[in-house]
């Protein structure tokens, strides 16, 4: 009987046994899902954003340095720092992306802080680290405007289209005023070289020309595209068209100058008319190995009565008008074409100061400053308590 008895209730508590490991089992696997996977971390940023927020931020750096300067001068600021620090503000405008940045003036004299590059993506090799020492004088302003003009245009060499039309006029324009300023304070040039053309070496791969499709971003992608190109242009083919028809009118309006020059611009306008030649030689080259048609030389250009009158300064509107030409250029390429693009622009900008015609604050980019974003308003300066 009692064997029966322990039989009896050994059946009657399995099926309670059964059901506690499947609670367990339920309870177990619930726990298992609830169980917070690892965070996944954040996509590194495309190279072409990384470089523009470095841009941004070296140029807030920048600017704070030259409003520092401008505001230690005991009532008298120097012109060519205040021209410099409307450049950086006018480029820390364009390169801001309303909603993703928020950049802050550097709250300590001559400290960049973290809070000027918090904008910059971790990992960024040309972003500018906290504490950074501002440059302390305009001369020590100057070469530090030109290594970032430098780090500028060696970004767009490799940026997508848009971007590196940005940053190409970006770093051409701190190039330029990085000369003017070190010349207002008699400080010796910068060591930074202008971008040099490459060797351009290759050929056409097929006797087809290449189709819009297949060179490059249209206008449509690219920000601040040159205000009424056609769709023609708005590729590599009409692109490398365009900057060859600019180079052959250039070398005519040389021709005719020189003709009447005189005194010490004869000899500037004899070596630029050269190196004019050289770059129409370059860009029918360059349209060769793109397989691109070769506008054909025309026998000459109908040049204005006022071209004709000053023709110092007819050269210079000349040297102006390729500035969109070769923004244009660099936009739509890539490569050896691109660098040679970049050199170019920087050229252009150059010879265009040279003759005493204004670039701009972008040079190569069709864009108003006025339709610029605002910057942010500083954070207001946090008073220590004694």
């Amino acid at each position: 009987m009692k064997d029966d008895s322990r039989e009896k209730r050994r059946r009657e508590l399995m099926p309670r046994i059964a059901l506690l490991a499947c609670l367990a089992l339920v309870v177990a696997s619930l726990g298992l899902g609830w169980s917070p996977g690892r965070p996944k971390e954040p996509a590194e940023p495309p190279f072409s954003e990384q470089a523009r927020s470095a841009a941004l931020t070296e140029t807030l750096r920048l600017r704070a340095a030259g409003e520092q300067l401008g505001t230690s001068t005991a009532g008298d600021p120097q012109p060519a720092v205040a021209r410099t620090v409307s450049l950086l503000t006018s480029h820390s405008r364009a390169l801001l992306v309303p909603g993703h940045d928020a950049p802050a003036a550097p709250a300590s004299p001559g400290i960049a802080t973290a809070a000027a590059s918090s904008a910059v993506p971790s990992g960024v090799p040309s972003a500018v680290p906290s504490a950074v020492p501002l440059p302390a004088s305009a001369a020590a302003l100057a070469t530090e405007l030109a290594a970032s003009a430098s780090q500028r245009l060696a970004d767009a060499s490799v940026a997508d289209g848009g971007m590196a039309r940005l940053l190409a006029a970006v770093g051409t324009a701190q190039l330029l005023q990085a000369s003017a300023l070190a010349a207002a304070v008699g400080a010796p040039a910068s060591a930074v070289p202008d971008p040099a053309a490459p060797q351009l070496s290759g050929a056409c791969p097929s006797a087809a020309p290449a189709s819009p499709s297949s060179s490059g971003p249209s206008s449509g992608s690219i920000p601040g595209f040159s205000a009424g190109a056609d769709a023609a242009a708005a590729s590599l083919p009409g692109a490398l068209a365009a900057t060859v028809e600019s180079e052959l009118e250039t070398v005519y309006g040389y021709q005719v100058a020189l003709t009447r020059l005189g005194g010490p611009a004869a000899g500037p306008a004899s070596e630029q008319l050269a190196r004019h030649e050289a770059l129409a030689a370059g860009a029918e080259e360059l349209s060769r190995m793109h397989c691109a048609p070769v506008p054909p030389r025309a026998a000459g250009y109908t040049m204005a009565p006022a071209f004709l009158a000053s023709p110092a300064a007819g050269l210079g509107g000349l040297e102006a008008s390729a500035l969109p030409v070769y923004g244009d250029l660099v936009a739509l390429s890539e490569g050896q074409t691109r660098q040679w693009a970049i050199a170019g622009l920087v050229g252009a900008a150059r010879r265009s100061a040279l003759w005493g015609a204004d670039t701009g604050v972008l040079p190569g980019l069709a864009a108003d400053p006025n339709q610029f974003p605002e910057l942010p308003a500083p954070a207001p300066a946090v008073t220590p308590t004694p």
